[in-house]
C-alpha cells in the first residue's frame, strides 16, 4: 500500500521532515517515491504541494495521521480546499459538463404564444372577366 508520511531528516536533536509518498513496508527513512515537500518542527515552517498531494490521493494513496494533519493545515493557510477534499474530475465528465452548457448557451427559444394569434388574410386577385365569351368574329 502507498502512503504519505514524514521521513526524517536534519541531525541530532534538530529534526526536519519530508513529507513523501513511499510504499508502507519501507523504512520510515529509506527510498521515497515523490518529495511533496517539507516540514521544519522547530520553526514551524511547512511547505507542501498540494497539486501532487491530491494527485496521490486520488490514485489511492494513504496519508498517515500527521502527514494529513500537516497537509491539511498548509491547505488552510493557503485558503485552498485541502487535498482530501480536491475531487478530480473524469474527462468524460467534464466533456459533458461543457456540451450541456454549449447547447444552453446556444439553445433558441422556440415556443409560440396561441394567446395572440396572427390574423391571417390572403389577398386573392380579383376576378378577371372572361373573354372568352365574346364571339365576335371580325
Amino acid at each position: 500500500m502507498v502512503k504519505i508520511r514524514l521521513k526524517r531528516m536534519g541531525m541530532r536533536h534538530r529534526p526536519t521532515y519530508r513529507i513523501v509518498v513511499m510504499d508502507s513496508q519501507r523504512p520510515r527513512d529509506g527510498e521515497y517515491i515523490e518529495s511533496l515537500g517539507h516540514y521544519d518542527p522547530r520553526t514551524k515552517n511547512l511547505l507542501v504541494n498540494l497539486e501532487r498531494a491530491s494527485y496521490w490521493q486520488s490514485v489511492g494513496a494513504q496519508p498517515t495521521g500527521t502527514a494529513g494533519k500537516l497537509i491539511q493545515r498548509f491547505a488552510r493557510a493557503q485558503n485552498t480546499p485541502s487535498a482530501a477534499e480536491v475531487i478530480t474530475e473524469l474527462p468524460e465528465a467534464v466533456a459533458e459538463a461543457e456540451a450541456v452548457e454549449t447547447a444552453q448557451e446556444l439553445a433558441v427559444d422556440h415556443t409560440v404564444d396561441t394567446t395572440t394569434s396572427p390574423q391571417v388574410t390572403e389577398d386573392l386577385p380579383e376576378a378577371v372577366p372572361d373573354d372568352s365569351s365574346d364571339n365576335t368574329t371580325a
